[in-house]
């Protein structure tokens, strides 16, 4: 007899579950996560789980070896040589004239090491050298030694500092005259081969080491230009902000003392002016100070308050107006429209200019022009003052302009004016 076919009981039981009730519209087919024959299924994202489980246990592997620590590689290192020496050893136990004892002793001493080889590479590499040297001497030389003498070698020059590096290809050769004491008279051309070898694996390491060095100086050289240049921004930023606000102020303060038993009304108005210039030093301060705690922080080099650019140029005149100095300003159509960069840099180099106006100029009024045209944005500040004495010297806001415009690449003049007065015209040009 035969017996009658198998079917396939969980298929079978589990098929009237997955048939549409009467009147219902059957859906569509089964998905990915679908009940399978077997009238089971994987939950809602199973096999992105799967797919992501999949990856870590791959990604394992190379993090626990990252995870592993220098000297535990130079300790695996070490008892990896100290390994394969000890099984030579052993193999060639009747040859050796010493023992086997005094040749796994000698064998651990040249092995061992290599365990410091970053930490005391010059301690180590003689160690190594001189266990190798007596090897070859009193037991028998080994095929196997030398080579863990060659990574000592090469980590004394990729690890010790200059001074003590060079003693390395010295004490290489001492080694080397040890070792092939006998076998050098029979084959001189090995011994210089070999001497080749460990003198070419040590000058890898010394190489590798400089180029290192000249890597970390370049990295810290480039670090305290940053820091310096950061340095000259924020002092430079304080300077065209709060320095130019409290210039204003004290001129403020003046007209007001000179005007307050005759002119109430307008010593009122000059205060409330000395109000209003006060508090937007405070936001010029807080904006300053933002560069500090938050730009470097959240990458923002600007900080993040908004600084001011071409279209404040009236606000700014009208301020100075308030002290007693008439502002003309003339802006065309197309320098409102430069870059944001341009924008801030124009508005820096007309504050600067009118702050040494209001410090040492004593005019009565100024003329400020800004107009882009041919490429390049032109900023020209006239006034009607005493003018530069003869063989003056550039201050830290005259400087500090010419800093500013040199980062964008433009150039600055200032000096007398061709009808008297102060003069200073800066160029940017337009990307």
């Amino acid at each position: 007899m035969t017996s009658p076919p198998r079917t396939r009981t969980a298929g079978t039981a589990a098929a009237p579950s997955r048939l549409p009730a009467p009147g219902t519209v059957p859906g569509p087919g089964p998905g990915p996560d679908a009940p399978g024959p077997d009238g089971g299924g994987l939950p809602p994202g199973g096999r992105t789980a799967r797919r992501t489980g999949a990856r870590f246990r791959a990604d394992t592997p190379a993090r626990a070896l990252r995870a592993v620590s220098a000297r535990t590689w130079d300790a695996v290192l070490a008892g990896g040589f100290l390994l394969l020496m000890a099984a030579e050893r052993i193999g060639a136990a009747d040859e050796l004239r010493g023992g086997l004892p005094l040749a796994l002793a000698l064998s651990a001493a040249v092995a061992g090491p290599l365990a410091v080889r970053r930490t005391r590479p010059l301690a180590g590499y003689l160690a190594g050298a001189a266990a190798l040297s007596a090897e070859a001497l009193f037991v028998l030389p080994s095929p196997v030694s030398p080579y863990a003498d060659l990574v000592g070698l090469y980590s004394l020059g990729l690890y010790a500092t200059r001074r003590r590096a060079w003693l390395g290809p010295f004490a290489a050769l001492l080694g080397m005259a040890a070792y092939f004491a006998d076998l050098g008279r029979a084959y001189p051309v090995i011994p210089a081969g070999v001497l080749f070898l460990w003198l070419l694996g040590w000058a890898v390491g010394y190489g590798t080491a400089r180029r290192a060095e000249q890597r970390e100086a370049a990295r810290l050289l480039l670090r305290r230009e940053v820091i310096a240049e950061e340095r000259a921004r924020l002092a430079r930023e304080l300077h065209d902000s709060v320095g130019h606000t409290l210039n204003v102020v004290l001129v403020q303060a003046g007209a007001a003392r000179r005007l307050l038993d005759r002119e109430p009304e307008r010593t009122r108005e000059l205060l409330s002016g000395m109000e209003h210039t006060g508090r937007e030093a405070l936001d010029d301060l807080d904006r300053v100070l933002g560069l500090l705690r938050r730009g470097a922080a959240d990458g923002d080099p600007e900080g993040a308050a908004p600084q001011p650019g071409i279209a404040d140029l009236e606000r700014l005149a009208d301020r100075l107006g308030q002290a007693g100095l008439l502002v003309r300003t003339r802006v065309d159509q197309a320098a409102r429209r430069v870059p944001r960069s341009l924008d801030v840099s124009a508005y820096r180099v007309v504050q600067e200019a009118l702050t040494n106006t209001v410090k040492h100029a004593g005019a009565r009024s100024v003329e400020v022009t800004v107009r882009c045209a041919g490429g390049r944005l032109r900023v020209e500040v006239r006034d009607d003052g005493r003018g530069a004495p003869a063989g003056y010297v550039p201050g830290r806001g005259l400087l500090g302009v010419a800093e500013r415009v040199s980062v964008l690449g433009g150039r600055v003049e200032h000096g007398p004016g061709e009808s008297g007065g102060f003069r200073l015209r800066a160029e940017l040009p337009v990307p």
